[in-house]
């Protein structure tokens, strides 16, 4: 085993006798050393229950004959740090998550791992490091939460949140009526309830096979979720037992079924930089051009919050991602049949999949011929750009617009908050990239105002940030270059016309070439420099959101 590193021979003496202090028997030396990653906090609410998650994951590692060992990871909630500068550090936090794991697992020459995660970049951290490793690994997510409800109406984080203070700062509804709701969008523990970030890394980690069936919609407060933490701690044993490695799973073809299905779906525009990043640790060739490709004729056959009213709930009781994959391989869309930790193929798991088709269409009836998102290209994005079309209208999807041009979101917040923003404008934020920012923030604030009061069919808004799972709007983000490195974006000005065409994918500033290479020419980035910490060393080694805003 990996572990007798530390555990055999007469020179293990020491490692030995510190190993006993922590309270293991000489029995117990002779197992298998499996590590629980764990990114419990009081915190966050998606990982404030995983102290319970945690003892179930243990048993079952017991149960397998394993030695289970926790150890701690950090863990940011993107709504907590959304609109100020702790969001700088919500994108960076993925990089430091899978150095984390990677440092406690090598240093202790740990068997395997369970990686017990839920939220926006710990998940897609623990899956980078289980390919760096490249040791046996299974993945638990803690799972969604229940969905709100105030004065017998449903709503959930988005809705009851950032999109109704925009409706209070709009007069719709009074500050009463914005505090019920408020104190009712997150009833308990788990991830937020819609498709947002950290449910579509559920989702696509199940789809790679990295998870257990059915873990990506159980309900955090279920018994089913806590059956999969046990069985999970089963699994690991036998996956160290079999020598069954992370990038025997995380592969090309598996990585392709995700993109599918995140485009099916309607996912996060965040999952784009994630499986980018997955596949750089893994050594696997896949691109922005991947995702294009796909999306020109992958069809959407579900909508999901902030897209529709339905949630994750509703999600798990159609049949879940099981259900998803096997509507997705009946209609031949291209899904692979690819083996998972489980040790059983996507057909194993499609064949008796039930499936409730008034949530999960087929592809040959679907929700929207259209992808749920779309990579577009242009003078203002030569290196690509993302955008959740789910989230639009289908009467929006060609838009000509005047630009409002912000250095940074706080300034864009601003302006929306005082009503200067207006319909037929593009609101245009700048050097919130991942070197320009630094740390690429989310604009959910931002988005959510202008849809709560009433603009998000008049208004468009672009940038180098990124964009919350739960934006809906006419929002393109993950502008490459950045205006850091000299992008286009950089150099637009007030007044600019900007033409968006997601039916064609283009991004355009209608402005003579001339006009842009002076522009360019006499443009000097206006980067905030960081002079220290994390976010310093993040700035300087940090690559274009086009290639997952990987660090090298």
């Amino acid at each position: 085993m990996r572990s007798d590193r530390i555990k055999k021979g007469i020179d293990r003496v020491a490692q030995r006798g510190l190993l006993y202090s922590t309270g293991i028997s000489k029995n117990q030396m002779e197992s298998q050393f499996i590590g629980i990653a764990s990114a419990f906090t009081d915190l966050v609410p998606g990982h404030s229950g995983m102290r319970d998650l945690e003892r179930h994951i243990e048993k079952g590692i017991h149960t397998g004959g394993g030695q289970a060992f926790i150890f701690g990871v950090p863990a940011i909630c993107d709504g907590i740090a959304m609109g100020h500068e702790g969001m700088r550090y919500s994108l960076p936090s993925r990089e430091i998550i899978a150095d984390c794991v990677e440092s406690v697992a090598n240093a202790h020459s740990l068997d395997g791992l369970v990686l017990l995660t839920n939220c926006d970049k710990i998940t897609p951290g623990m899956l980078m490091a289980a390919v760096r490793l490249n040791i046996p690994c299974i993945v638990v997510t803690a799972g969604p939460m229940q969905d709100g409800c105030c004065e017998n109406q449903p709503i959930t984080l988005i809705r009851g949140t950032f999109e109704a203070l925009g409706q209070y700062k709009a007069g719709k509804i009074t500050r009463e009526q914005l505090e019920k709701m408020e104190m009712n969008a997150c009833p308990g523990i788990g991830s937020c309830q819609g498709l947002y970030t950290a449910n579509t890394m559920a989702c696509l980690t199940e789809v790679m096979g990295m998870s257990l069936p059915g873990c990506a919609t159980a309900s955090a407060v279920s018994a089913k979720k806590r059956r999969i933490a046990f069985e999970s701690g089963v699994k690991i044993t036998e996956l160290v037992r079999e020598n069954v490695l992370p990038r025997s799973i995380v592969t090309k073809e598996s990585l392709r079924n995700a993109i599918i299905t995140d485009l099916a779906l309607g996912g996060s525009t965040n999952s784009v930089l994630h499986l980018l990043a997955v596949a750089n640790e893994a050594e696997v060739n896949v691109t922005l051009e991947d995702f294009d490709e796909l999306a020109r004729r992958i069809p959407q056959i579900m909508k999901l919050d902030p897209s529709s009213t339905l949630t994750m709930t509703d999600l798990d009781n159609a049949g879940g991602i099981p259900a998803a994959l096997k509507n997705l391989r009946e209609g031949n869309v291209g899904i692979i049949d690819t083996k998972g930790v489980s040790g059983m193929s996507i057909s194993d798991i499609t064949q008796n999949a039930w499936v409730d088709t008034n949530v999960i269409k087929t592809p040959d009836a679907p929700i929207a011929e259209r992808a749920g998102l779309a990579v577009l290209y242009g003078n203002i994005a030569p290196e690509g750009a993302v955008i959740k079309t789910s989230g639009i209208d289908a009467d929006c999807c060609n838009f000509d617009g005047i630009a409002r041009v912000f250095n940074g979101e706080d300034q864009a917040m601003e302006a929306v908050n005082n009503d200067l923003i207006k319909a037929g404008d593009v609101v245009v934020i700048k050097n919130e990239g991942p070197k320009g920012g630094p740390g690429m923030r989310e604009m959910l604030a931002v988005t959510a105002s202008i849809v709560g009061k009433g603009l998000g069919k008049e208004v468009a808004l672009i940038t180098d940030g990124r964009f919350s799972g739960g934006t809906r709007g006419l929002c393109i983000g993950h502008i490459s270059p950045e205006a850091a490195a000299g992008g286009v974006i950089g150099i637009l000005q007030d007044g600019d016309p900007i033409k968006i065409d997601i039916k064609n994918r283009t991004l355009d500033v209608e402005i003579p070439e001339e006009e842009i290479n002076k522009r360019q020419q006499q443009f000097r980035p206006d980067v905030k420099e960081v002079k220290k910490g994390y976010l310093s060393r993040y700035a300087k080694t940090v690559s274009s959101a086009s290639k997952g805003a990987v660090c090298f």
